[in-house]
This record gives C-alpha cells, sequence and structure tokens, in this order.
C-alpha cells in the first residue's frame, strides 16, 4: 500500500506541470480516430468487401472476448494484458523533442502505452521508422527505485539491470520486451495545434515477436491502470475522456477522441450509469439488468456476474470488439423476439457465424424493412440500439444481427461498437461514471 501511495503521489506531481502545456486547449483536446478498414488506414484493403470485412470481424471480436477471459482468470499469465493485431482503431500522435510521428492502436482493454525502438535486434517488421529515443532529449529511462516500476507485472524485471524493464506476453506466444521510460507526446488538436504532454510513462520496446501489424508502431492504453494514458493524463483533463464512433459504412470512418473539458457530454438524451472496475482488472463494465425488443414489456432478463453482485458489473464495454457478444441463451431469446417482429425473409449464413439474417434485396432502407429498435436496459440508463447499432449488412442482399454468442469463450460479454456507433461515450473516471447520448458521429 505504501509504494502504491508514492506512485499516486509521483503521478500527481507529474500531472501538475502538464497544466500549462495544455492550457492552450483549455483544458481539453481531441484526436481522431481512424478505423482499421477506413481509405485513411494504412490497414485498408480495396479489394475487401462487405462479407470479408464482417467476417473478418466475427473472428476478431471471439479472439478478443478470448483474451478478456484470459485477463479476468486469475490463474493465468498475469503478462497477458494485451494482443496483437486485433485491434479496430488508430490514432496519429508524436512522440520525442523533436517529435516524430507515429501511428499507434487505440485500446481501451489495455494500459500499457509501448512503442518499438531502436535499438530493436528482434522486432516484428513495421512499415514507419523505429523511434531512436537518443535522438529525443526529452527521453528518460525509468531505474528500478522509482514507484513508477511497481506499477508493472511483478513489479517490472530489475534483476539484470538497474533500469526498470518489462515483458507483456500474449496467449498465441507473441511478446514484448523494453524498457520503461518517460518522453514527452504530442497530439494534433484544435486549430491544427500540438498539445504536447510531457513525462508520459511508456513502455520503449526493444525485442518483440509474433502476429503483429507491420502497419502499426505500438499501442496506447486507456483502461484503467496505473500506466494508460487516461490514468496519467490524471487532473489535468479532470479523468475524462470521450469518443464518438461513425457508422461502419461511413466514407471515411474515422471518428473522434476527446480528453478534458472537450470529454463532457450533458444533453438532454443522455443517460448515465455506472462505470465498473473489479481490483484484478484494467478495463471496464457495466451492469446490464435486461434486453426488450420494440419496446415490449416482456425484456430478456440478463444473468448477473459470476457471484450474483451488481456492483462487479456483467458486461465489458469496449471499443476494440466490433461485435456485441452475449449468452447464448439470451441471444436466442433475442433472436425468438425479432422474428416475431421483422416481416422479412429470413436466410441462413452459410458459415454459421450469424444466428439471424434477412433477406433485404427488396428493401432500399434499413428503416423500410421493420426493423425494430433494441434496447439495453442498463442499471439507470436505457440505451436504445437503432439498426445501425444492432445489425450490419453482410452483402447488398442479407442483413445480419450484429449479436454473437459468447458459447466457447467462457461466457464473456462485451457491448461492442458497432452498438455504441452514433452516440457521444463520456468516461468520467473521477466519479466512475459512463454517460452515453446519441449523436452524428459523422459531424465532428
Amino acid at each position: 500500500m505504501e509504494t502504491f501511495s508514492l506512485f499516486l503521489l509521483a503521478l500527481s506531481i507529474s500531472v501538475a506541470g502538464l497544466l500549462p502545456f495544455l492550457s492552450t486547449a483549455t483544458g481539453g483536446f481531441y484526436v481522431d480516430l481512424i478505423h482499421r478498414d477506413s481509405p485513411l488506414s494504412p490497414s485498408y484493403d480495396p479489394s475487401s468487401t462487405p462479407i470479408s470485412r464482417l467476417r473478418a470481424s466475427y473472428h476478431r471480436s471471439r479472439g478478443r472476448a478470448a483474451y478478456f477471459l484470459r485477463a479476468t482468470n486469475r490463474t493465468t499469465d498475469i503478462h497477458s494484458k494485451i494482443f496483437p493485431n486485433n485491434y479496430e482503431f488508430l490514432m496519429t500522435l508524436s512522440i520525442g523533442t523533436p517529435p516524430i510521428k507515429t501511428l499507434a492502436i487505440v485500446d481501451t482493454g489495455s494500459d500499457l502505452i509501448w512503442l518499438q525502438c531502436t535499438p530493436c535486434n528482434q522486432c516484428y517488421t513495421q512499415l514507419s521508422p523505429l523511434f531512436d529515443p537518443t535522438a529525443s532529449s526529452s527521453y528518460n529511462t525509468v531505474p528500478c527505485s522509482d514507484s513508477a516500476c511497481t506499477a508493472l507485472p511483478q513489479y517490472g524485471d530489475c534483476f539484470s539491470k538497474s533500469n526498470c524493464n518489462y515483458e507483456y506476453s500474449y496467449g498465441d506466444g507473441s511478446y514484448v520486451i523494453g524498457e520503461l521510460a518517460t518522453e514527452t507526446f504530442s497530439f494534433d488538436s484544435i486549430a491544427n495545434q500540438q498539445v504536447h504532454v510531457p513525462n508520459i510513462l511508456f513502455g520503449c520496446t526493444h525485442e518483440s515477436k509474433g502476429t503483429f501489424d507491420k502497419k502499426g508502431a505500438g499501442l496506447v492504453g486507456l483502461a484503467g491502470g496505473q500506466l494508460s494514458l487516461i490514468t496519467q493524463l490524471g487532473d489535468a483533463v479532470k479523468n475524462k475522456f470521450s469518443y464518438c464512433l461513425p457508422p461502419l459504412n461511413n466514407n471515411s470512418i474515422t471518428g473522434r477522441i476527446n480528453f478534458g473539458t472537450k470529454a463532457v457530454v450533458s444533453g438532454p438524451d443522455a443517460v448515465i450509469t455506472d462505470l465498473i472496475r473489479s481490483d484484478t482488472e484494467n478495463f471496464f463494465f457495466l451492469n446490464l439488468e435486461r434486453i426488450s425488443v420494440a419496446g415490449d414489456s416482456e425484456a430478456i432478463a440478463f444473468k448477473s456476474s459470476q457471484n450474483g453482485s451488481q456492483e462487479e458489473g456483467n458486461i465489458i464495454i469496449d471499443s476494440g470488439t466490433t461485435l456485441t457478444i452475449i449468452d447464448d441463451d439470451i441471444l436466442q431469446s433475442l433472436v425468438t423476439k425479432l422474428s416475431t417482429v421483422v416481416k422479412l425473409p429470413q436466410v441462413s449464413d452459410p458459415q454459421g457465424m450469424f444466428s439471424l439474417c434477412f433477406d433485404v434485396s427488396r428493401v432500399e432502407r434499413i428503416e423500410d424493412g421493420n426493423i425494430p429498435d433494441i434496447t439495453f436496459h442498463f442499471s439507470g440508463a436505457d440505451v436504445v440500439l437503432k439498426p445501425l447499432n444492432a445489425f450490419m449488412n453482410l452483402d447488398e442482399r442479407t442483413l445480419c444481427l450484429a449479436m454473437i454468442s459468447n458459447a466457447g469463450i467462457g461466457g464473456t460479454s462485451i457491448f461492442g461498437n458497432v452498438a455504441q456507433q452514433n452516440f457521444n461515450i463520456a468516461y468520467d473516471l473521477r466519479a466512475m461514471k459512463l454517460t452515453l447520448e446519441p449523436a452524428d458521429c459523422t459531424v465532428v
């Protein structure tokens, strides 16, 4: 407890130094988010089709759920905090003095910020240049004696060197190894100005191996851990961030993540529910009580957490998972209700990935198909999912429910990013509240 308190004290001192740097953004700033399938993304594949993208998102979503299962299982390797190549969104940032621009994965399910650095004798191939810490005047390594080192799993590796080292491994055998350091991070923001944030703790990776995407240079963690970007920004951004994700059929597929005063969501249609984080995980849970279709009073009850406590939450909210994942019996009950309401012809997914699909070949717009709203009733907040939040086109003729079963992946439930489209979603980590408000996220 004493070591943890020292870490928080050191972090608060560091955060105090951020305030002058954020003053030009009046305490808040924003950064654009780029979806992996956007033409603006280096991962964009012009030959991909809606069906190939949707099936790829199915496999990424299940892989993501399996990751969360490993992370919540206390008997597994505690280093399994992050995962390779299952990302959804990227952000541009600059690091060092002078600043070097790079592209990194944005992840609300991870804490450590890391980038590949030189020298890197055994690293996965990336297209952009590796960060050279010797070329930056603001780079500093973190010694083992620093309290920040205790925020790493097993207090970092302090057996062989005086500097604080880390090793994060993955379920598929991928890993990253490097040293903890501090550096100035810069973000393109308001009116083409850069917001400079000094003394950010991050992992400078000198060895890596596995199924990482060569088009990305690292990862920015936004979870609740001590090393995540939002935790480090802390009081400087009032412990708040928000994002607004546009529909995946939007041509540019870019969103926006806001920090500080720009992350406040308080419109007349906003609803608020509790953000829940357990003592053993860094990601965020919500408490989902029931699901209803078209205002049906006979809602489908959602199971409580494993020990029956609402305080632990029962569904993860995650921007890095495309599809919403729920218990199989709840999914089947939802499919039954939708089948009785929607008057379109049903068709089967030939690969069996999706439980409910409709033939929309004679429908010009989704709204013309009598697709009902689906309401997720969280504690204190009824979130109404429009058809674009609950269904995705498999192809031009086929529309499928964008929710899948968690059977075979340990019963992990996730409120995915399709369900979050066209909502302003604000995280207040001081009050531990989540605010959701319907919005047009194509207008930023």
